[in-house]
């Protein structure tokens, strides 16, 4: 959407208020449907560096797997945030789906997931239990997450079009390899990573989730809806590994801060983008300046990696 729409469409429409208290709970039991799809996308995708076959896409309609391959075939699993089911179309145009609803229990949501693969001739099996998120009950037993709160899941599909479509002109001036705008459902944010072509040394103590995702030289970003360390949501991006004198680089907007709770991490609160008069200037702004500042301090070849753009409306 062009500038120009945005205006005509209004900004608390592109950009709608989603204050963490008011949906939490949703949030959380979200985050548990979307894992419970993302291990299935994770157990039957062929891998690819970074992690790259696990993550979700955004659609017009929510979230999307993509093309996920069976055998000779592929289907897809899909979160209409309009229609409020979970969808999922095999190649055939064979499809199955069920309602997203308050009182949808974690348990009841990953019961009809695989009755209705298994109704389409897909039989699969995943580690049934949550990764890295607010429960720790296996899912086939979660009676307690059930909130689906429809007025705030449309007010995140709404901000995830936005957030998607100022990620991927972002992404497009940048000419080194970059990955896909993509949301990860273990940490539920929507990211794009940078790399500088140049191996990275990982921690002797990392996991293998960590050896893979950062074995070279990234600067990430990211948008997240707000979670116990940042009660609120926001943009980030962070340097991995991360560099001297990161945080003595200036960042903007004015608003937008270095936190360096765990290691640095450069923040803009979603409230003072949204209500910045150009929403969408401000994000790239905060989102070039955090990269201007890492790729300064990790010695980056900035000019090999430039892309000068001109306005083609």
């Amino acid at each position: 959407m062009s500038p120009k729409n945005s205006i005509a469409f209004g900004i608390e429409n592109v950009f709608p208020p989603l204050p963490l208290y008011e949906w939490k709970r949703t949030k959380n039991t979200l985050h548990l449907y979307l894992q419970i799809v993302g291990k299935i996308r994770l157990k039957l995708s062929p891998r690819q560096n970074h992690w790259w076959h696990v993550p979700f896409y955004v659609s017009p309609r929510g979230l999307t797997t993509r093309p996920t391959p069976y055998g000779f075939d592929n289907f897809e699993i899909e979160f209409d945030f309009i229609e409020h089911a979970l969808v999922i179309r095999r190649h055939d145009g064979e499809r199955k789906s069920f309602a997203l609803r308050d009182g949808l229990t974690v348990a009841d949501f990953y019961r009809q997931t695989f009755e209705n693969l298994a109704a389409l001739s897909i039989e699969t099996k995943i580690w049934a239990v949550p990764y890295e998120a607010a429960s720790y009950t296996p899912f086939a037993e979660d009676t307690e997450n059930k909130s689906y709160n429809k007025e705030y899941i449309e007010r995140f599909r709404r901000i995830l079009i936005s957030v998607n479509d100022i990620f991927e002109e972002f992404r497009g001036r940048f000419t080194g390899k970059s990955t896909p705008v993509h949301l990860f459902w273990h940490s539920f944010d929507l990211a794009l990573t940078r790399f500088s072509g140049k191996p990275a040394p990982v921690r002797e103590e990392a996991g293998m989730v960590e050896r893979e995702a950062y074995s070279h030289k990234v600067i990430s970003f990211g948008f997240w809806a707000g979670d116990d360390n940042v009660p609120a949501p926001a943009f980030y991006s962070y340097t991995a590994p991360e560099p001297e004198n990161l945080t003595d680089e200036k960042l903007n907007p004015d608003a937008a801060v270095w936190n360096t709770d765990k290691g640095a991490m450069a923040i803009l609160m979603y409230d003072d983008a949204r209500k910045a008069d150009s929403p969408r200037e401000t994000i790239l702004n905060f989102l070039e300046s955090a990269y201007q500042a890492g790729a300064k301090c990790a010695s980056w070849d900035l000019e090999q990696f430039n892309l000068n753009h001109s306005n083609n409306d």
